[in-house]
C-alpha cells in the first residue's frame, strides 16, 4: 500500500521508511506538495493540519507527524517551535546552541528533557477516525554535544539509561528507542483495529 507521509525532512523521511518498511512511503517533495503552515498550538493540532493536507493533496493513506524536544526548566520549550526554535530556517547547530546558551545562562550544565512525537494517520482528510499515536523518550540535554549520528537535538540529548548521546547511538538501536519508534508501535497497535489495509 502507498503511504504518503507528509513531510519534507530528510532525516525523518529516512527513520519513517526504515520503520514502515512493508510498504511504499512517498514524501511531500516526492509528489511535490508544499508543506502546509503550521499554525496549531499542539503537537496534536500540527500533525493534523499535516495530514489532512497531504491526504487533501494526494488521495493517498496519509500520515504525518509532529514532533520535538521539551525541556521542562526551559518553560517546556521548544516544543512544537523545536524545529525553529532559532528562527524560521535555523540549522539544527543554531537550534542546539539555543538550548545550551539558556542552560548556561541557568548556570546548569543539563537538564531532564524528553522527545515527544504525535503520528496521525488519515483515511481521506475528512476521515472522522484519524488514527492518533504518541510515543516519548526521556532523558537530559546537556551543554555538552557528542555524537556523529542522528539530527535536531540528537547531539545533546542523553537518554536515560544510557551514557552516551543520542547521536551516538546506533541506527538500529534508535529505531528501537526513539519516540517515533514507540509512537510507530503504538500507530500499528490501534492500525490492527481497522480495515485500512485489507
Amino acid at each position: 500500500m502507498d503511504i504518503l507521509l507528509a513531510t519534507s525532512n530528510e532525516g525523518k523521511i529516512k527513520e519513517f521508511k526504515k520503520l514502515f518498511n512493508n510498504h511504499e512511503i512517498f514524501s511531500l517533495a516526492d509528489l511535490n506538495i508544499e508543506d502546509p503552515i503550521e499554525d496549531g498550538k499542539s503537537f496534536i493540532e500540527n500533525a493534523l493540519i499535516k495530514a489532512k493536507h497531504g491526504s487533501s493533496m494526494s488521495k493517498k493513506y496519509t500520515i504525518a507527524d509532529d514532533s520535538g524536544i521539551v525541556v521542562p526548566a526551559l518553560n517546556f520549550e521548544p516544543g512544537i517551535y523545536s524545529a525553529r526554535y532559532s528562527g524560521k530556517s535555523a540549522s539544527d547547530k543554531e537550534n542546539r546552541e539555543k538550548i545550551i546558551n539558556k542552560l548556561t545562562k541557568l548556570n546548569i550544565d543539563s537538564a531532564d528533557a524528553f522527545y515527544v512525537c504525535v503520528l496521525v494517520g488519515l483515511r481521506s482528510p475528512n476521515d472522522p477516525m484519524p488514527i492518533i499515536a504518541q510515543g516519548e523518550i526521556h532523558g537530559r540535554v546537556a551543554i555538552k554535544s557528542s555524537g556523529n549520528g542522528g539530527f535536531g537535538y540528537d547531539k545533546i540529548f542523553y537518554p536515560n539509561n544510557y551514557d552516551c548521546s543520542m547521536a551516538s547511538i546506533s541506527e538500529e538501536e534508535k529505531n528501537k528507542i526513539s519516540h517515533r519508534a514507540i509512537a510507530v508501535e503504538n500507530f500499528f497497535t490501534a492500525f490492527k483495529t481497522q480495515d485500512t489495509f485489507s
